[in-house]
C-alpha cells in the first residue's frame, strides 16, 4: 500500500530521521512511539505529502486513499454537528445537487419530446444509479451510527460546532476520517479527547478495520489492544517490530541485552588478537602471523548496542508558604449547565498535604469541580479556600491557553517576574528546550511540547495547592514517568483529574469516584479503589456497568414496552424493505426500457408522471428505512 525508503528530514541543520526505510501493508495497525519532539507527527505529515521531504521516496499505491487526523483542525462556523460530519462526503453531497438540479428541471420543463428533456432523463437515471452504489441511501445514518459511538447524543446533532469544546470538535473530525472510505488512516493522538466508552468503541472499530493504520498514541493499554506492530523513532533511527507496544518493549530489552553480550564477547576476542599482534610483531619468525592477524582485525564489523534516548525533563514545582490545616471545605455544592444537573449537593474536605484523585467517567462532574475550586466556575453551595491557600493549576486543555504567535523563549519571559526572569533559559534547558530551540514559535510545537511548556511555565509561580486536570494528555511515556514523580515529591496538596492508571498508581492516597451527580469517598490509592470495586482498571468498570445495565433491564416494566415495540418497529422495516425491493425492481425495468426502446417507453399514458411518483415514492420509503433502522439499534 505505501513503501517509505530511505526517508530524511532534518530542521536546522539536524537530522529528525536520517535514511529510515519501511511498508505499510493492508491489515499493519501500526503503534508509532518515541519522545515528543522524535518526529512522529512530522512522520505522518510527510506521509500524507503535507510537507516536502529532505531525501528518500514515498511510494503510494495508485487509487489508494488516505486519512489523517491532526492534532490541529479548523472548522467553518455555522454548520451544525450533522452537517459537518457530512462533509465526509463530498462526492454524494455534489450528486445530491446534480439530482435536485435534474428534478428541478424535469418538474418546471413540458417539452417532454425534445432530446434535452431525453438525456435529462438518462442523465438522472446515470447519477441515481451512482449515487446508489456510493451510498447515498444510507450514509445519514451510517453517520449518526459513528456520531454517537463517539460520545455524541442525537440532541446534539442539530447544534452549532463552534459551541463545542477543543476536544469535542476533535471527535467530529474523528467521525469524518472514519465516515470516509480510505484504505490507510494516519491518526495523531487520537484518544486524548476521548472517554473510556468512545476509546471501547473506537478500538472495536480499529480492530475490524481492514486498511493499514499508523496511530500517534502514548496510552500503552489502548496500543496494545489495537496495534499489531511497533515503530519507535529514536535519535534519527527507526526500530520496526511486529508486536504491539508492551511485547515491543520486552523483545526490544531482550536485543539490546544480546547486542551488549555479543559486544561483550567480540571486544574480549579483540584484545586476545591484539595482545598477540604485539607479542608476534617483534619476532622475525612470527610477523606473517602477526599482518595475517591485523588484516583480519581489519574486516571485522564491529557489533554496535542501540543508542537509547533517555533524555528526560527535570521537574520540580515550588512550595509556597504552609496554609491551614482545611485547604478545601466543600457544602451542599450543586453545578448545572442549563438543564443538565452535573454535581448535586456535594459535601467534600481537603485537609493540607493530602494526595486525592478524581475518577469515573467523562461527563460526570471531574473537571467542573476541579474549576470550581480554582475559582473558574460559579455554581450553587458553599465553597471555603484556608488559610493562606496559593492554587496552581494545569487545565486539560492548558496548551490552548498559549500564544501560538510567540516564541518559547518569550512566552516564558512575559510570564516571569523580577526574581525568576533571570532563570527563564534553565528551567527550560530543565524542560528540554535547549540552545536555539528557545526562539522556535509555539505553534510550530507538538502537543507533548506545548504540554511540556505549559509545565515549565508553572514553576515560575509558587504555590501550595496543585491541581491538575488529565495532565499526561499528549507527553510521552518517559515524560509521563517524570511528572509522576514530580507530583511524588510535591510538598503540598494534590488533586488529580486522571483516567491513566498507570499515571494514578501509589501516587494518591485519597480518591473520589463521580457518578450519577455524586461522589463516593475511597481511603487509598487507585489500586485499593479497583480493588474494592473488584475489577482490574477503569474500562473494565465501563464494561461491567454495561453487563449490570442489560441483565436487568428485562425485569423492569420498561423493557417489556421496549420489547413489544422492537417486534413491531422490525414489522415495520421488514414491510418497508419489501416495498423497497419492489420499487427499485419496476425502476430498473423501466430504466432499462428507456435505453432499449425509448420512444415506444415514454408513448405510454402518464409515463413522466408515474415514473417521478415511483422515485419519490422510493426516496421516502428509503427515509422510513433509515429512521427505522436507527430506532432499532437504539433499542437493541
Amino acid at each position: 500500500m505505501l513503501n517509505v525508503h530511505n526517508l530524511s528530514v532534518s530542521f536546522g541543520g539536524e537530522y529528525l530521521f536520517e535514511e529510515i526505510s519501511f511498508r505499510l501493508n493492508g491489515g499493519n495497525r501500526v503503534g508509532l512511539v518515541g519522545k515528543n519532539g522524535a518526529g512522529k507527527s512530522t512522520l505522518l505529515k510527510l506521509l500524507n505529502k503535507d510537507m516536502p521531504l529532505d531525501t528518500g521516496v514515498i511510494a503510494v499505491e495508485k487509487d489508494i486513499k488516505i486519512g489523517f487526523l491532526r492534532q490541529d483542525i479548523d472548522f467553518v462556523e455555522g454548520r451544525s454537528v450533522l452537517e459537518e460530519a457530512y462533509q465526509a462526503f463530498e462526492e454524494i453531497k455534489a450528486l445530491e445537487l446534480k439530482l435536485d438540479e435534474i428534478n428541478h428541471q424535469l418538474a418546471e420543463r413540458t417539452d417532454y419530446e425534445s432530446d434535452s428533456y431525453s438525456q435529462l432523463i438518462v442523465d438522472l437515471s446515470d447519477i441515481t444509479h451512482h449515487y446508489e452504489i456510493l451510498g447515498g441511501y444510507n450514509y445519514q445514518g451510517e453517520t449518526e451510527k459513528i456520531l454517537q459511538g463517539l460520545g455524541f447524543k442525537r440532541e446534539d446533532f442539530d447544534k452549532k460546532t463552534e459551541t463545542f469544546s477543543g476536544g469535542w470538535r476533535m471527535r467530529i473530525e474523528l467521525a469524518k476520517l472514519l465516515l470516509q472510505t480510505n484504505d490507510v488512516l494516519l491518526l495523531d493522538e487520537p484518544t486524548n479527547h476521548l472517554d473510556i466508552e468512545s476509546i471501547i468503541w473506537f478500538e472495536q472499530f480499529l480492530n475490524n478495520y481492514t486498511g493499514g493504520v499508523v496511530i500517534v498514541s502514548h496510552d500503552k493499554m489502548f496500543l496494545d489492544n489495537v496495534t499489531n506492530r511497533t515503530i519507535e523513532i529514536s535519535l534519527g533511527r527507526i526500530y520496526d517490530y511486529n508486536k504491539p507496544y508492551t511485547e515491543y518493549l520486552v523483545l526490544r530489552n531482550e536485543i539490546k541485552q544480546q547486542q551488549v553480550n555479543a559486544q561483550k564477547n567480540q571486544e574480549k576476542e579483540i584484545q586476545q588478537a591484539e595482545r598477540l599482534i604485539e607479542k608476534f610483531r617483534a619476532k622475525s619468525t612470527k610477523a606473517s602471523m602477526a599482518q595475517s592477524l591485523i588484516k583480519k582485525l581489519d574486516k571485522i564489523e564491529r557489533i554496535e548496542v542501540d543508542e537509547d534516548d533517555n533524555s528526560v525533563m527535570s521537574l520540580r514545582f515550588p512550595i509556597s508558604v504552609t496554609p491551614g490545616k482545611v485547604v478545601v471545605e466543600i457544602e451542599e455544592l450543586s453545578k448545572a449547565y442549563g438543564d443538565n444537573l452535573v454535581l448535586n449537593d456535594i459535601n467534600l474536605l481537603i485537609e493540607r498535604d493530602s494526595k486525592t484523585a478524581f475518577v469515573g467517567q467523562n461527563g460526570q462532574g471531574k473537571s467542573t469541580l476541579a474549576k470550581i475550586i480554582v475559582g473558574e466556575l460559579e455554581h450553587d453551595g458553599h465553597l471555603k479556600l484556608g488559610h493562606n491557600v496559593q492554587i496552581g493549576y494545569f487545565a486539560q486543555n492548558q496548551a490552548e491557553y498559549l500564544d501560538g504567535n510567540k516564541t518559547i523563549l518569550d512566552t516564558m519571559i512575559d510570564a516571569a517576574n523580577e526574581k525568576n526572569r533571570s532563570k527563564v533559559r534553565d528551567i527550560l534547558g530543565s524542560f528540554l528546550f535547549r540552545g536555539d530551540e528557545v526562539d522556535k514559535y509555539v505553534k510550530v510545537l507538538s502537543g507533548g511540547e506545548r504540554n511540556r511548556l505549559a509545565l515549565a511555565k508553572m514553576l515560575l509561580q509558587p504555590f501550595n495547592v496543585l491541581v491538575m486536570d488529565e495532565p499526561t494528555n499528549h507527553l510521552d511515556i518517559k515524560s509521563k514517568n517524570v511528572l509522576k514523580q514530580a507530583c511524588l515529591n510535591f510538598e503540598g496538596t494534590l488533586i488529580l483529574v486522571s483516567h491513566d492508571r498507570d499515571f494514578l498508581q501509589g501516587l494518591t492516597n485519597k480518591v473520589y469516584e463521580f457518578k450519577d451527580q455524586k461522589i463516593r469517598e475511597y481511603l487509598g490509592d487507585v489500586d485499593y479503589y479497583l480493588e474494592q470495586r473488584k475489577v482490574e482498571d477503569f474500562r473494565a468498570i465501563e464494561k461491567k456497568q454495561a453487563v449490570t445495565v442489560k441483565k436487568e433491564k428485562p425485569k423492569t416494566t420498561n423493557s417489556f414496552q421496549d420489547q413489544k415495540k422492537l417486534k413491531s418497529l422490525k414489522n415495520q422495516l421488514s414491510s418497508v424493505e419489501s416495498k423497497i425491493s419492489t420499487l427499485e425492481k419496476e425502476i430498473k425495468e423501466i430504466d432499462h426500457n428507456l435505453s432499449v426502446d425509448y420512444d415506444a417507453t415514454i408513448a405510454k399514458p402518464n409515463f413522466f408522471d408515474t415514473y417521478q411518483a415511483k422515485k419519490k415514492k422510493l426516496e421516502t420509503l428509503m427515509e422510513n428505512w433509515e429512521t427505522l433502522t436507527i430506532d432499532i439499534d437504539n433499542l437493541e
